[in-house]
């Protein structure tokens, strides 16, 4: 058998991918699958319905003395120490690409990881989307159309972090390229913080539905624009409407990257990528850079070192700076808002 836990603290995205990577390198493997700690898979900050939406088969159910009798996979985890958050110069910033040792796990393992990579369950997209098969009471098409681009805005947390949280002109500049596809496009913005939300896009309708009619109504958008959050990336890669979706370039750290991505997992094969300028990139062209990033760049090239003091002191120093950019960007757009330069949905 192989497997995986459902973690208590992970987001419904991350307990999907591990999942789906350990369920399809059973498959791939010829082995049984199963699941630890079942009871937590779904429960998290944004719902503690658990899976309600989906019919799903999570396997075996690995009791804890089974699971003490079974060894344990851990992914490869690269970490590049910089100035961008009390985060990423403490624990480190995630870049981890995929780790290949996974195809040639033992029989009997638990797989514990990011495990986003599209390598790893790739082949199996539509066995996938039958492990994911949502139950037809919950499923929805209110909001599957041609003209219609549904913006999934990530909030919660996210919103007091510099290095994470994007900014308006990310938005902005994608509805200016969704626009592109069609000048006559509608935005709709779907959500787990409409106060964070509207804040940063006020002109535009917004939504929090529940958990599920969320992930649906991205699943069955024809048009998206995506945070840098894997809550939505399994709704988009399981999708049979999806036509465009656009990405923020460097995912995690689209924020402050010098060329990093944070991490390359999420470089996916059915999205457009786009830069802090607007520009968007195809995923082959991102791996790419990505690769002639990674053979020249100084920063890759130290990762999982820590660095010295003198470079502590600078990273406090770019740590400061970032902050005071974000805080007063968010003073800005309350500014704007405020004084009616960026209008609010009227509703009609």
């Amino acid at each position: 058998m192989i497997g995986m836990e459902f973690i208590k603290g992970f987001g419904l995205g991350n307990h999907l991918f591990c999942y789906i990577t350990a369920r399809a390198i059973a498959k791939e493997r010829g082995c049984e699958f199963g699941s630890a700690n079942q009871q937590q898979f779904a429960n998290n900050v944004h719902s503690q319905q658990g899976m309600y939406f989906m019919d799903m088969d999570l396997g075996i159910d690995i009791t804890p003395e089974m699971k003490a009798g079974m060894a344990r996979f851990d992914e490869q985890d690269d970490r590049i120490y910089i100035g961008t958050s009390d985060h990423d110069m403490t624990l480190g910033c995630y870049v981890s690409g995929p780790d290949s040792r996974i195809h040639s796990v033992a029989d009997n393992t638990l797989l514990y990881g990011n495990l986003q990579d599209e390598s790893y369950f790739g082949r199996y997209i539509e066995d996938i989307k039958g492990w994911l098969h949502v139950k037809p009471e919950y499923d929805s098409h209110e909001y599957t159309s041609d003209d219609l681009c549904i913006i999934n805005m990530r909030g919660g947390e996210y919103t007091s972090c510099p290095q994470l949280y994007l900014d308006r002109s990310y938005w902005l500049k994608a509805i200016r390229n969704m626009k592109k596809i069609d000048p006559g496009m509608r935005f709709m913005i779907v959500t787990e913080d409409e106060e964070a939300a509207r804040k940063v896009l006020p002109e535009y309708e917004c939504h929090h539905f529940d958990m599920g009619k969320d992930y649906v109504t991205i699943k069955n958008a024809r048009y998206l624009i995506l945070s840098n959050s894997s809550f939505a990336i399994m709704a988009a890669m399981t999708s049979d409407e999806l036509k465009y979706a656009i990405a923020p370039k460097y995912w995690a750290r689209h924020n402050v990257s010098d060329g990093f991505w944070s991490s390359e997992q999420n470089i996916y094969s059915f999205l457009h990528y786009q830069d802090r300028k607007g520009k968007l990139f195809t995923p082959e062209e991102c791996r790419r850079e990505l690769s002639q990033y990674k053979q020249t760049s100084a920063l890759y090239a130290r990762r999982n070192t820590r660095p010295g003091k003198i470079m502590t002191i600078c990273q406090h120093i770019r740590k400061k700076a970032l902050a005071a950019r974000f805080f007063a960007l968010k003073m800005l757009r309350s500014f704007e808002r405020r004084t009616g330069i960026i209008k609010t949905f009227s509703g009609s």
